[in-house]
């Protein structure tokens, strides 16, 4: 029997606020962030791979992560990694693949989700996602994972939902993106909020007509290309730099009136920022995060601490809540409260003479 359930993993950002260890040549999704011995996209991969075969996974990046792509998940297929031409958001690649997955099975369903996201809850995370299958499946709907709110935080996006009572998924009535302190906190009393964590789940006609709807430009753009075939990165290249460059949030799902949310208490982080890392991060008795071995700290709590050179000896005295990162061309001292900053300082970098070459 065909297996029609398919997996797009995205894996084109850059990942700056994770510098200096993200870099545009080597972003965080490639990196093992957490020291678990495996990196963010090859983690998203063994996540996934239990419930899909390697055939059925996708993987879009930017061109320039196509190798390391390759190098990192090897068991899947050259062709089913493919690289955008141009950075143009989450509608765009969206359509992309599944024009591409629509030419190899019409009747597929997929699943769309970040190469670098964390969840520890792997076997609840695989249920729902089998549940949006079943459901996608049977029904025109665009479904998204919510993630159930632990805190008023200000850098995630929101989905209200219309509660229904023992129901496993409830409608969608409005995406809000990262809203003030204040406005979190409503959202979090209100009690009828989730946490988007940009994880779909669709069946590619009914995505496909959403774009025929909401987006007919972008679909009409998309309509000439002969997928999977030696003609098609020739046409992506030509129309890429017209594309629009628009979230799928914003294009989509905030027009659609088939937008579902299954929530999902599965462990979640986007692992967005260093104080995220240190949030799941082991700590020691100091609640310092370190990974190096050779890392001395005095008068010193509440660190991530990174050093790539794993024989460099490294001595920490009198910082608290503080990120220390150290590569081989940088090095970041800033507080955890800062590191929202730290693409600020990234855009500074570039400015100094000769920035480029940090980066």
């Amino acid at each position: 029997m065909k297996n029609n359930n398919y997996c797009v993993i995205m894996a084109g950002g850059i990942g700056s606020r994770f510098w200096p260890m993200s870099t545009q040549k080597f972003p965080k999704q490639f990196q093992d962030i957490l020291g678990t011995g495996r990196t963010m996209i090859q983690q998203t991969f063994d996540r996934i791979s239990q419930l899909i075969p390697a055939e059925n996974i996708y993987v879009i990046t930017n061109q320039e992560y196509t190798e390391l792509t390759q190098q990192q998940l090897p068991d899947v297929s050259v062709n089913n990694i493919v690289g955008e031409p141009a950075m143009k958001n989450t509608s765009a690649c969206n359509l992309y693949m599944a024009k591409k997955i629509h030419d190899v099975n019409n009747e597929a369903n997929i699943i769309v989700m970040p190469a670098d996201h964390l969840i520890l809850k792997e076997k609840t995370f695989l249920d729902k996602v089998e549940l949006a299958f079943e459901l996608a499946s049977k029904n025109d709907y665009l479904i998204t994972l919510g993630i159930t709110p632990t805190r008023p935080d200000t850098g995630y996006g929101y989905i209200q939902f219309i509660p229904e009572k023992d129901e496993v998924i409830s409608k969608v009535k409005t995406f809000t993106e990262k809203p003030n302190l204040e406005i979190a906190k409503s959202f979090i009393e209100s009690g009828d909020f989730l946490w988007n964590a940009g994880i779909f789940v669709w069946r590619v006609k009914s995505i496909l007509s959403a774009f025929t709807k909401y987006l007919p430009e972008m679909s009409n753009q998309f309509n000439g290309c002969e997928y999977n075939t030696a003609a098609e990165k020739e046409y992506i290249d030509v129309i890429y730099p017209i594309v629009s460059k628009i979230s799928i949030d914003n294009g989509i799902l905030e027009k659609a009136d088939n937008v579902y949310v299954i929530p999902a208490n599965i462990g979640w982080s986007d692992l967005g920022t260093w104080t995220s890392v240190y949030t799941n991060a082991d700590k020691n008795d100091d609640n310092n995060a370190i990974n190096s071995k050779n890392v001395l700290t005095y008068n010193s709590k509440g660190n991530v601490i990174r050093i790539k050179n794993q024989n460099k000896a490294a001595i920490i005295d009198g910082l608290k809540n503080y990120i220390i990162v150290d590569t081989e061309k940088a090095l970041l001292i800033c507080p955890r409260e800062n590191d929202q900053l730290i693409k600020d300082y990234v855009l500074d970098l570039k400015n100094l003479k000769k920035g480029d070459r940090f980066m």
